[in-house]
Parts: structure tokens; C-alpha cells; sequence
């Protein structure tokens, strides 16, 4: 029953939660084509695939656990957080090879992105199977949108600020963080479904779930405000070789970019995009090698001389 309300009740919630992720990423905000594309892998690749391991691990496990409740423990608390992080995070090491993928924020955004995604579909199998009454519907409904979606944002956005703050490390210390990531995005999960498993832990299953999101959106702000750091720190050589005006350095990096009078307007957006880049670009060449090197060496003189053009061009209409 509640077919139609519980496919509004699952998508409306989860996708205003998703633009509101990427909406505040505001300093380097990610293609929303790729985060699209990140949110459908949870919404209907990662449940597929999680089905289908859950299932076999699931037969395999009843085999030596022959108690229906016990099996039932195992497979929430053990089978699901083990399944479902690996086959939401999965899609993070093609989105990682991303050039557009180059910081924390990034990582929370497409993890976040893939773990809303998966809580959508959840959501919507939960409110039809379980949903058998009205009261019961909207309870399901209260504490899934709350609590049980988000901690999947939470767990998989956490393995994606792990994989960002891997991407420039040497090979040992690459594999120590992508697996550090994973093992704490289990636990996010464990705990949760342990919590609610039984009825004596479920008050303290919340209050885990309040202090874990509080944390994540703490990381979350901390990470957005590196942001605007980079672009000050990298663009600040740009102002004293003379390639952008000094005045514009506090302004590039500040929300007041995004208000008209400082620069011509017909320019303002391409020299936020430009500049924004520019600053990442040089970041990733100081901390890269090989190919990449070369290619990020190539893309920070690209936009160099981009800019410079631009604010030509813009002086000359003057």
C-alpha cells in the first residue's frame, strides 16, 4: 500500500538532500552531471550488487547458523554494513580517476552522493514492505529520512574524504587510507543497524547517529573552508607575477565573488571557473608524478594564459 506516496517520500527527501551537498560545496563545486551519476550508482547498481552478495554470503552463512533470528542478526549486523559499503564505494574509484576529483570536499560530495542514492531505494523498499498502516508508514518514513538514509551518506561520504586525502599519497600510505576509510564506514553502518536491532540499544543508536552526522557536518565545513585556503595560497603567486590583480586575490575566494561590480560581467564566471581551477590544477601538479604531472603542468599553463586573455579582452572593451 502507500505505493505512490512512499516513491515521493523516498526521492523528494534524498534529492534535496543531494543539492544541498552540492550546493554548499560553493568555492569548487563539482559537475552535477557527475554527481548525478554517482547518486544513480547508489540509487541502482550498488542496491543490485549488495542484493545479490548479501544473498550469497547470506546462503552461505545459513548453512552453520540454523536459528532464523540469529541468521536475521547476522545479516543485518554483520552481512549488510560488510555488502553494501564495498558496493557503494566501488563506484568511487572510477569517479576518483576524475581530474575534476582532487580534494576532501570532492570525496564527501560523490560518497555522500552514492549513500543517498542507495537510502532512496532502501527507503522506498522499506516504506511498501513495512509500511502496513498509516502510522506505521509515516514512523518508517520519520526515521528513515532522518536517521537510516543519512547514515548511508555519512558512511560512504566518509570513505570518499579517505579516498581524496589518499589520491596524492605514496602507494603504502594510498592503500592505509582507502582501507582506514572502508573499515569506519563499516563501523558507521554496524553500529547503526546493531543499535536498532534491539530494542534496549536503540536510544543510544540515535544519539551515535546525532554525533555522527554533527561530526560529519563539521568535517564537512572544515573541508569547504581548505577550499577557499587553496585558492588563496595558490593564486597569491598569480597576483605577485602580475597574471590577476591583488584586489581580486580576497575576492576569489570569498562568497563575495559571486556578486556583480568587481570584474566585467561578461567575464565574471568564466574568471571564477578559470581561476578556481587554476589554483586546484597547481595543487595537484605539486603533488603528483608521471603522466599526471604532465598533464596537470599542462592544464596550469593552459589557464594561465586563459586568464591572462581574458582579462585582456576585458580591459580592451573598457
Amino acid at each position: 500500500m502507500f505505493i505512490a506516496a512512499s516513491a515521493l517520500a523516498a526521492i523528494i527527501p534524498m534529492t534535496f538532500y543531494l543539492f544541498i551537498i552540492w550546493w554548499v560545496d560553493r568555492y569548487d563545486r563539482e559537475p552535477f552531471k557527475l554527481v548525478l551519476k554517482n547518486y544513480l550508482w547508489g540509487a541502482l547498481g550498488a542496491v543490485i550488487f549488495a542484493i545479490v552478495w548479501s544473498s550469497l554470503i547470506s546462503a552461505f552463512v545459513s548453512v552453520f547458523v540454523k536459528d532464523e533470528n540469529n541468521l536475521g542478526n547476522i545479516e543485518t549486523i554483520l552481512v549488510a554494513p560488510f555488502v553494501e559499503e564495498i558496493t557503494k564505494g566501488a563506484f568511487l574509484f572510477l569517479t576518483i580517476r576524475n581530474k575534476k576529483f582532487d580534494n576532501i570536499t570532492d570525496g564527501i560530495v560523490y560518497g555522500g552522493a552514492i549513500g543517498l542514492g542507495f537510502g532512496m531505494t532502501e527507503n522506498f523498499l522499506y516504506f511498501i514492505t513495512y509500511g502496513d498502516t498509516l502510522v506505521n508508514w509515516i514512523m518508517i518514513v520519520i526515521i528513515r529520512t532522518l536517521f537510516s538514509a543519512v547514515m548511508h551518506c555519512v558512511a560512504t561520504a566518509t570513505l570518499g574524504a579517505f579516498l581524496a586525502y589518499s589520491r596524492f599519497r605514496k602507494p603504502a600510505a594510498k592503500v592505509f587510507y582507502v582501507l582506514a576509510g572502508l573499515f569506519i564506514a563499516m563501523f558507521i553502518h554496524l553500529a547503526w543497524n546493531l543499535s536498532i536491532s534491539f530494542e534496549q540499544t536503540t536510544l543510544p543508536g540515535f544519539l551515535f547517529m546525532i554525533f555522527t552526522i554533527a561530526i560529519f557536518i563539521s568535517v564537512f565545513a572544515i573541508s569547504i573552508s581548505g577550499e577557499r585556503k587553496i585558492i588563496f595560497i595558490e593564486l597569491l603567486d598569480e597576483t605577485q607575477s602580475g597574471l590577476i590583480p591583488m584586489e581580486h586575490l580576497h575576492i576569489l575566494n570569498s562568497p563575495k565573488r559571486n556578486k556583480f561590480g568587481w570584474v566585467d560581467e561578461s567575464i565574471r564566471k568564466l574568471y571564477i571557473n578559470a581561476a578556481t581551477t587554476l589554483a586546484f590544477r597547481k595543487m595537484q601538479l605539486r603533488n603528483s608524478t608521471g603522466f599526471s604531472r604532465a598533464y596537470y603542468e599542462q592544464d596550469v599553463n593552459h589557464y594561465r594564459d586563459f586568464i591572462r586573455n581574458l582579462l585582456s579582452d576585458s580591459r580592451l572593451k573598457k
